[in-house]
């Protein structure tokens, strides 16, 4: 098949990388000239396992092209995903400035029947929107169809290529048989195709999130109580993980979640609620995230006091999770903040997020060419996201570089008994030798 995808952002240019690997023509379309040179270049602009060396065989076969030329994707494709951004508006909810450009420029475009596919995660009746800022602007036939997607930063390209479920909304039959066939290749193994109306699908996904982000923030409360009446998280979190009920994803403490899906989705769906739907729940999943980015602080408060003047600390991990460069509403934000403004001075290291983190901190912190690097002379060290290459450090090493023997794990990827025996004073979340 022929088809488009307008905006290269993270969602958009997966999504076309991979439908461009099953075999089908694909042309992705920014208006930023730079980033399309830059992918023209066989380069990405965000880190992704795997997806960079997808772009170039893809590219290199013609199968995958940049262009800034709506007007020619779109008259060259039967297919147009818009995948464009909706960031959080000032009450919390999505922009769709960009959706709504982009429909219209579809629509000055079309020269023939098009399906056009909302890739963005948007509001519940954009779809509805989108048609009638076509309708306005061309007399051309036209369906509109909403697939919300579900990847996660870090595994996005299996997330697509090997999908839990894909889930269509509209109305149109023939159009959504056509795209049904478009992903029928990344259902070989019987994951099912979900069809339903256009509004369903475009809660489907605030409501995938909203839950997810609410066993995080589940977690994290229960953790916090853990501490309180001298209870270990890691065995609660054992025991209610074994109820099928329940499962064991999404349920390890931690610092908070951050990123550019559950923070933004969980304002945006409170907006949606307004003053008719209060959403309770969901404000508090979010207070609950919020003040569980402070954590550490208040840990490193009790151990060190208010004022950490003369006083550096080592910190392991910026991106709010591993195998992404992304910082956005990352707790790493918060808690070097913090720390700043009660007088430290911090050294950090990531594998990947170190030219995201400048855009935020500038020359306000030491950014470290390796992890160990960032250890020197400092007063303790902080572990704030979980790379695989934490996880079995050199804790002598640690020790060594170190002022004092002294580690905050935000993530609780250290062993509290075996630290002990090695003379570490250890904190961690919710448990009791941490």
């Amino acid at each position: 098949m022929k088809l488009s995808v307008i905006g290269t952002g993270y969602v958009g240019l997966v999504a076309g990388t991979c439908f461009s690997e099953t075999g089908n023509e694909v042309i992705c379309v920014d208006i930023d000239e730079a980033k399309i040179a830059t992918l023209q270049q066989g380069k990405i602009p965000i880190y992704e396992p795997g997806l960079e060396e997808m772009v170039r065989r893809n590219a290199e076969e013609q199968r995958l092209l940049f262009t800034t030329d709506v007007t020619s994707a779109v008259r060259n494709s039967s297919i147009i995903f818009i995948a464009v951004g909706t960031p959080q508006g000032l009450n919390g909810n999505a922009n769709l400035e960009y959706v709504r450009n982009t429909s219209k420029s579809i629509a000055k475009a079309m020269d023939g029947f098009k399906i056009i596919v909302t890739k963005s995660t948007v509001p519940v009746g954009t779809a509805d929107q989108i048609r009638q800022w076509i309708s306005e602007e061309t007399s051309h036939p036209f369906a509109v169809l909403s697939n919300p997607e579900f990847m996660k930063e870090g595994a996005a390209v299996e997330d697509f290529m090997k999908p839990d479920r894909v889930v269509l909304g509209g109305d149109d039959a023939e159009a959504l048989e056509i795209v049904k066939e478009l992903y029928e290749p990344f259902l070989r193994t019987g994951n099912q195709i979900l069809v339903m109306d256009s509004r369903s699908a475009e809660m489907s996904k605030y409501a995938a999130n909203a839950m997810l982000a609410t066993k995080i923030s589940f977690i994290n409360e229960v953790s916090r109580l853990c501490e309180y009446m001298g209870a270990d998280i890691n065995d609660v979190r054992r025991a209610i993980a074994l109820d099928r009920r329940i499962g064991q994803h999404f349920i390890f403490p931690g610092v908070g979640y951050g990123g550019s899906c559950f923070p933004k989705d969980i304002r945006a769906i409170i907006s949606m609620g307004g003053d008719q739907e209060e959403m309770s729940l969901m404000k508090a999943v979010e207070q609950v995230n919020e003040r569980q980015k402070r954590v550490l602080v208040e840990k490193i408060k009790r151990r060190f006091g208010a004022k950490l003047s003369g006083k550096i600390f080592a910190v392991w991990g910026l991106a709010f999770k591993p195998r992404t460069d992304d910082m956005r509403d990352a707790p790493a934000i918060v808690v070097i903040e913090a720390l700043l403004q009660m007088g430290a001075r911090i050294q950090a290291f990531d594998p990947e997020a170190t030219v995201e983190a400048r855009k935020i901190f500038g020359d306000r912190i030491v950014y470290a060419a390796r992890n160990y690097d960032a250890l020197d002379g400092a007063s303790a060290l902080l572990v704030l996201t979980e790379w695989n290459e934490f996880r079995r450090p050199d804790f002598e090493r640690i020790k060594e570089l170190l002022k004092e023997p002294i580690i905050f794990d935000g993530r609780n990827i250290y062993d509290p008994v075996d630290l002990k025996k090695l003379g570490f004073d250890y904190y961690s979340i919710g448990r009791k030798n941490g």
